[in-house]
């Protein structure tokens, strides 16, 4: 634990002066996401520790290099958590990992808001940008600025704490974020049963209307998986009530899922994520699918024309990208329009003039 900012703000400035492109760089475990790297590494691991932590208020403020699972332990001694389920991308840590490997091992928490990481919960218990209460961050001229608070209220102004998710290190170089968290349900079951992807895509949206504890809606394999968390009473409730079979050991599943620990997951193909509208029919395209958030977020495995999956993407109402594997060199999120891409471009001149900050990493024009 350690706040290393005045060492951060001085690399910012001599990259300022010397005009020298940098690749900003946490824990590693989401380095396969996004365009190629370039510039030279300047790393936050070492900028770590919680800050605060109010759990009467339900908020935690954590330096960016800090590990999710340093965050989630906090919280799990008060029964609370990070309602995203955001992936800790830990599995790598084996008995063999020296102390040195494993202090630095799994997602970091300023890497996890700038890929917008969240879990299976996301449409029911938001992502992990609609937590980010305050940030603070090193702009392109080395200021370190501050937005936000550390309150769960509404904040005048342009809200660029939350314009950093998604943003892949582009707009500055976090060193602070304050979340709101929440109490961890007292009871959670898992009910599955087969059927067609079609099928899934009509029940999980009729049952996500109801006024039920539905925590988690995914697809795989034939089967259809339901989560409920809540209070004792309204699980239990919900399980009479609801199609399908108790599924044993569903924490295991859910775990493997979130942290795509799932032999879907694994092999050497492309892996495509499609962000779609969770009532879509199912995508006119032959190949093994994940449909996951209820149906609105959709695994693809294989190689495919990036052209071709834009425009299925464009009728079910979403977007795609490649997630994992495949070219990196070459843009790998969805093409984006004209005025758009001149919003970016206005964004990323105001928080970093001189482009400074993993150029290139989110778009080749960016």
């Amino acid at each position: 634990m350690s706040d290393i900012s005045q060492q951060l703000i001085e690399q910012v400035q001599q990259a300022a002066a010397t005009n020298t492109p940098i690749n900003i760089q946490g824990r590693g475990s989401k380095s396969f996401m996004g365009r190629s790297a370039s510039g030279t590494p300047l790393s936050v691991a070492e900028h770590s520790g919680i800050v605060s932590y109010q759990p009467v208020e339900l908020v935690l403020t954590a330096r960016a290099g800090t590990s999710l699972q340093e965050i989630n332990a906090a919280l799990a001694e008060h029964q609370q958590m990070l309602p995203c389920e955001s992936p800790v991308f830990a599995a790598g840590l084996s008995s063999s990992t020296t102390a040195t490997e494993s202090s630095f091992a799994g997602a970091s928490l300023a890497g996890t808001l700038a890929c917008n990481q969240s879990g299976p919960a996301r449409p029911w218990q938001g992502s992990i940008r609609d937590l980010v209460l305050g940030v603070r961050l090193i702009n392109g001229k080395a200021e370190h600025m501050r937005f936000g608070g550390q309150v769960m209220k509404n904040v005048a102004g342009y809200d660029v704490s939350r314009l950093q998710a998604g943003a892949m290190g582009t707009l500055g170089l976090i060193t602070e974020i304050s979340l709101k968290v929440l109490p961890k349900p007292p009871a959670t079951a898992t009910l599955t049963l087969a059927c067609s992807a079609d099928d899934a895509v009509k029940q999980m949206n009729t049952l996500a209307a109801q006024a039920k504890p539905l925590t988690g809606a995914c697809w795989l394999d034939d089967r259809l998986y339901l989560r409920l968390s809540g209070s004792t009473q309204a699980v239990d409730g919900t399980l009479k009530q609801w199609p399908g079979e108790r599924l044993e050991h569903d924490q295991e599943f859910w775990q493997q899922l979130t942290e795509q620990q799932l032999s879907y997951f694994s092999g050497e193909q492309p892996l495509w994520r499609f962000s779609v509208k969770p009532n879509a029919d199912p995508i006119a395209i032959d190949g093994p699918w994940l449909l996951d958030w209820g149906g609105a977020q959709r695994w693809l495995r294989g190689e495919y024309a990036p052209e071709q999956l834009e425009t299925l993407a464009a009728q079910a109402g979403g977007q795609v990208a490649k997630y994992r594997g495949g070219d990196r060199h070459s843009d790998v999120f969805h093409s984006q329009p004209v005025p758009l891409q001149l919003i970016h471009q206005r964004l990323k001149q105001a928080m970093d003039p001189q482009g400074l900050f993993n150029p290139g990493r989110l778009y080749s024009w960016l």
